[in-house]
């Protein structure tokens, strides 16, 4: 049975879009693995630069797999998760406004890096309730370019991705940056209001595990770090 054209037609978009989304995810990975380079080399270089201290502060650099690694230092620690799959930016996003878009439409599908802050003593103390926060996260296209959403530090203006080039040195200003903040970024004591009943069951999981919410912001409202918008 020869296919219609109209078959034919279906085929192609199939191929075309499976391509995109294969080459995207290549170009993604082939970042992601640059982000574990560059943050190795950023934890060796700590340890020549840093001489020993009066409290040993760790700085650390983890691979967690294909798609995590991990960097702890002093209390922090940062996650970084690459998603597996591939997004289109939505429609009413401030990127979408871009000649660059409008020109190429494929150049609005990204690969996704996720950046996470936690503390610490949340997986060391195996606080389950603890909570982290996304500080960043990289998009990344077929062509390379990329522009992020993030809190302070880590955010790039949109106008930016048309020319954005993420290359080594423009990974290792990620990871500085990001660094940069979560070591500004401090834990607060929460409300007392919060904290002045405790029951019993909550009493005796405290001596157990040390099971009390923790996170940097917890209790307050997370409203000053706002992500960047174009």
């Amino acid at each position: 049975m020869n296919p219609s054209q109209k078959q034919i037609d279906l085929f192609d978009a199939v191929t075309s879009k499976a391509s995109l989304k294969q080459e995207i995810y290549s170009r993604t990975l082939e970042v992601f693995n640059t982000f574990k380079k560059v943050s190795e080399a950023i934890t060796s270089d700590y340890h020549l630069t840093v001489k020993q201290t009066k409290y040993p502060i760790p700085f650390e650099y983890k691979d967690n797999g294909f798609f995590e690694f991990e960097l702890r230092f002093g209390g922090d620690l940062l996650i970084f998760f690459m998603h597996s799959n591939i997004f289109e930016i939505p429609r009413d996003h401030e990127i979408m406004k871009l000649p660059y878009i409008k020109e190429d439409k494929n150049r609005s599908y990204c690969g996704i890096i996720h950046i996470f802050n936690f503390l610490n003593d949340s997986f060391r103390y195996k606080r389950l309730n603890d909570v982290g926060y996304l500080i960043g996260r990289v998009f990344v296209n077929r062509e390379n370019h990329y522009f992020i959403e993030g809190k302070r530090e880590v955010g790039l203006l949109y106008n930016n991705f048309p020319d954005s080039d993420l290359n080594f040195e423009a990974i290792q200003s990620i990871l500085e940056s990001s660094i940069r903040y979560t070591i500004n970024f401090d834990l607060l004591t929460p409300p007392y209001d919060s904290m002045k009943e405790v029951t019993v069951e909550e009493m005796q999981s405290v001596r157990e595990s040390m099971q009390i919410r923790t996170g940097k912001r917890l209790g307050f409202k997370f409203q000053a770090d706002k992500a960047v918008e174009g």
